[in-house]
């Protein structure tokens, strides 16, 4: 193939692979934009409040994004039978992981519920914060089931190639929390202060919920989110050769058994990474107020821009899945690499954001100048493993259209919690009369190694899952 045509053909998947991945960067970024404005309003209402919604999200957040990553499992099965034109394979397939979904939102909420008081008592937060944390998560639990039907839609959606109303409905969730935040936590005096006189009766007769009103809200914002989608999927043109909603299957366990081979691995790799970064963060406290803020201020910055090559990564397991389901492992394999270039474009891309555009941002997080240097000097550490980071979760995204998924759990748990965590704690505390550590830079030099150990070893992974499929097609028609 000529470098002309090779240009022309990149030029034309890496178009297909962006139509697929900016709505999914913008699904998102309008979920991420629930948490920050729960805590935005939380803190209006007091820094009890605050600090009950922070701590209780410390719980439900991980919970919500394995439950996530399970479901997630069922896009790669359906990009398969979409690019196999098997149709008929589809709607069993998205019953099952409605059944899998049922079973896990109910398990996740009564695991809130059971465990949240005793587990505050281990940590010893303070009475004042743990009880009203508990009320929290109490009022958040029912919205675990209503999101985990959305996620398995979304998932559905998401493998038939059709990413937008992922972002549509998660606007639509977002738009919905914001006005229940602010009515359920401030109460008929928050209605009439924005409404003055034009208030109804019944608004100015809420109560103030606080912390409690933030976690009804993000319930409702969950469940008007499932039942748009249930509504999106019934209605859209271009789900009726599916036909979802005709029939229902019965759990059938074969099935089930497919989608947990595929999806938990991606569940469990993906609850790492969160307890990664979660129990880094506890390590940190014991440096300091000023570490603490410098730390989570470059860790939201460049937690918001990872959101570029993780939606690369999204789109790469349906376009892999396309063509693994069209029995085109060359094809295949080209769009793999494809979008791992185009991640590497996004990380340069991202590198220069963090360059030019670091110290602003930082000025805007606050106005302690120790915060604003020291995580200044933390985000561009961050610089050195965007490239490390683009590889690690567009590769992982291909494997998952693959549906090679169980070896990215076993390289994530090695590279996230021996080499980062392992490595990052014996560089920030160091090891008695050999070496003093490095305090948080050692923590963020253990990030950057635990990345770059993922990446080397996904990469070596897809090379030989991408050349193996070639080598069985050929096999399979030569005999």
């Amino acid at each position: 193939m000529s470098s002309s045509s090779l240009i022309q053909r990149s030029r034309v998947e890496s178009g297909q692979l962006s139509r697929l991945a900016l709505p999914i960067l913008g699904a998102q970024l309008a979920q991420a934009g629930m948490s920050t404005v729960d805590v935005l309003m939380a803190g209006q209402a007091s820094a009890t409040d605050l600090a009950a919604v922070s701590v209780g999200a410390s719980l439900w957040v991980p919970l919500m994004l394995f439950m996530t990553g399970t479901l997630m499992g069922l896009t790669p099965i359906v990009a398969q039978h979409l690019g196999a034109t098997r149709h008929g394979a589809i709607r069993p397939a998205v019953h099952q992981a409605l059944w899998v979904a049922l079973t896990l939102g109910l398990m996740s909420a009564t695991l809130l519920y059971l465990l949240a008081e005793p587990i505050f008592e281990f940590m010893a937060v303070p009475v004042e914060v743990s009880g009203l944390s508990t009320s929290y998560l109490h009022a958040v639990a029912p919205g675990l089931l209503g999101m985990a039907l959305y996620q398995t839609l979304r998932a559905f959606s998401d493998g038939m190639n059709h990413t937008r109303p992922a972002l549509l409905i998660s606007l639509v969730g977002l738009l919905v929390n914001i006005p229940c935040n602010y009515l359920l936590i401030h109460g008929g005096e928050g209605a009439t202060a924005l409404l003055g006189s034009a208030t109804p009766g019944w608004l100015q007769a809420l109560p103030a919920l606080g912390a409690i009103g933030c976690g009804v809200a993000t319930s409702i914002a969950m469940w008007v989110m499932c039942l748009t989608m249930m509504w999106y999927t019934h209605r859209a043109r271009i789900f009726h050769s599916v036909a979802l909603w005709r029939t229902p299957a019965w759990p059938k366990s074969d099935r089930i058994r497919e989608l947990l081979r595929v999806g938990l691995p991606i569940g469990v790799a993906i609850f790492t990474e969160v307890t990664l970064f979660t129990l880094i963060a506890l390590f940190v406290a014991g440096f300091g107020s000023i570490v603490v803020a410098a730390h989570q201020i470059a860790l939201n910055f460049t937690s918001l821009l990872f959101m570029v090559p993780l939606s690369l990564g999204m789109a790469l397991t349906v376009r892999v899945g396309n063509a693994v389901g069209r029995e085109a492992p060359e094809q295949a394999r080209f769009v793999a690499f494809n979008g791992v270039g185009c991640a590497l474009l996004a990380a340069l891309l991202i590198d220069l954001v963090l360059l030019w555009g670091g110290p602003a941002v930082v000025a805007l997080y606050s106005d302690n100048t120790e915060v604003r240097a020291l995580a200044g000097q933390l985000v561009l550490l961050a610089t050195l493993y965007q490239f490390s980071d683009a590889l690690q979760v567009s590769m992982a995204g291909a494997l998952r259209g693959y549906k090679d998924t169980r070896i990215i759990m076993g390289i994530t748990l090695f590279a996230y919690w021996v080499v980062g965590l392992g490595g990052g704690h014996l560089l920030g505390r160091g090891w008695a009369g050999h070496f003093s550590g490095l305090g948080v830079y050692g923590y963020w030099l253990g990030l950057i190694a635990g990345l770059s150990v993922a990446a080397l070893l996904l990469g070596w992974r897809l090379w030989h899952t991408s050349r193996r499929a070639i080598i069985r097609l050929s096999e399979a028609q030569s005999a």
